[in-house]
């Protein structure tokens, strides 16, 4: 725009790049950490055809997402309610309940990546990470303060991810070649790790910060989809570099224990005492950066049920209060419960489809919530497809739920 003013456009550039890393290192967590260890260990090298799936997938979820929202400068449980009456309310409720309930095992995982980087206690270093989170929201800028922290800390992950990656010296030939044609496919990996990338809150992260930077309409709708690409791009890099991290160490004969911390024994296996400090620095920055994201994201949806926290000051409040409840709780019981865990998760596989598919009818049939503009066919046809993918997913989480009930 030829009107906008160069501090504006630092500002909404950096609020871009706050976007991108939101997005980005909300999905890389503790559970995404383990996942990638989990299935390079069971799949090998083959793991990377279900990397590739999962890019694509997300690339397709994340581009109708942020592109949709933006568009309409609404809020996804906005858009819900103005499609559905009342569909806003059960998403909104659905992403805080899980929010809130991962948000305690972000906590603890921020407590065991101190210890295992700095030897401290891990509730000691719950507390301190939590305490970084909830001052970042307590500064009078806090959107600004967030976004510099969260590229910093998804910076940190990728250095030192790739510094492990070329330590173990993995078979970098055989990744590439089962990138696109593998020995095995696990359809139930696949599913899992998408679910992992951008189920819940995750999937709203990123163009709910674009909204609050005011990056809306379609002159910035260029700069979103950049946005969008660029986000899926970092968390698909770190993907790739945790798993050809551990697969050179298991190419190597090294066994290890998926029952047990086999990322740290990865990390230790391919750079000694500083790979193990290494992994407790890299899960430390997943869980403070998941601590951040899921408090953010959650809070956004609030004002579906209390007008008086749209305001940014009583909305990062409200964050702060989130993360104290959240830490008080870790404190006390020491992580989230399984019961709880399988619960959210549940939540998790539910919120992606009944969200997207919502935003996708919205774009489809209701213009007027986009303010009349027209949505890319193109998008629309593989977001319908992608569509059936997360219902999939969704009644697999619901499976799951129902099977640990009658267990």
């Amino acid at each position: 725009m030829a009107s906008e003013t160069l501090p504006d456009r630092k500002t909404r550039r950096s609020a871009l790049l706050g976007a991108i890393f939101l997005m980005a290192t909300s999905a890389i967590g503790p559970g995404f950490i383990t996942q990638t260890t989990t299935f390079t260990v069971t799949l090998g090298a083959a793991f990377a055809f279900g990397i590739l799936v999962s890019i694509l997938i997300d690339f397709v979820v994340q581009m109708n997402v942020w592109r949709i929202i933006t568009l309409s400068g609404q809020r996804a449980h906005q858009i819900a309610n103005a499609v559905v009456p009342g569909a806003g309310y059960l998403l909104a409720a659905l992403i805080i309940a899980g929010g809130l309930v991962f948000n305690i095992g972000n906590v603890a995982g921020s407590g065991l990546g101190l210890n295992a980087a700095l030897g401290l206690e891990p509730k000691i270093g719950g507390l301190l990470s939590a305490a970084l989170a909830i001052v970042l929201f307590a500064v009078k800028r806090a959107g600004a303060a967030m976004d510099r922290v969260l590229i910093v800390l998804g910076l940190l992950m990728i250095g030192l991810t790739l510094y492990v990656a070329i330590a173990s010296g993995p078979p970098v030939g055989d990744a590439l070649r089962q990138t696109f044609r593998p020995d095995t496919i696990d359809f139930a990996a696949i599913t899992t790790i998408i679910g992992g990338t951008v189920g819940g809150y995750i999937t709203y992260s990123g163009a709910h910060r674009l909204l609050d930077s005011g990056t809306t309409g379609p002159e910035h709708v260029g700069e979103v989809t950049r946005g969008a690409l660029a986000s899926i791009a970092v968390t698909g890099l770190m993907r790739f570099l945790l798993f050809l991290a551990i697969l050179g160490v298991v190419a190597s004969g090294v066994v290890l224990d998926t029952a047990g911390n086999a990322t740290a024994d990865a990390f230790r296996a391919a750079a000694g005492e500083f790979g193990r400090r290494a992994f407790g620095l890299v899960l430390w920055a997943a869980a403070i950066s998941s601590v951040v994201g899921a408090a953010y994201t959650s809070v956004s949806f609030f004002d579906a049920f209390s007008a008086r926290l749209n305001p940014p000051r009583p909305r990062a409040w409200a964050t702060v209060a989130f993360i104290a409840v959240t830490t008080v709780i870790y404190l006390l019981i020491g992580t989230a419960p399984a019961a709880l865990l399988v619960f959210a998760g549940g939540f998790n596989g539910l919120i992606l489809p009944i969200g997207f598919t919502i935003l996708l009818y919205a774009a489809w049939r209701r213009r007027d919530v986009l303010g009349g503009h027209r949505h890319p066919a193109w998008l629309l046809v593989l977001g319908a497809l992608v569509a059936v993918v997360t219902w999939y997913m969704g009644v697999v989480s619901v499976r799951t739920i129902f099977d640990y009930l009658v267990a």
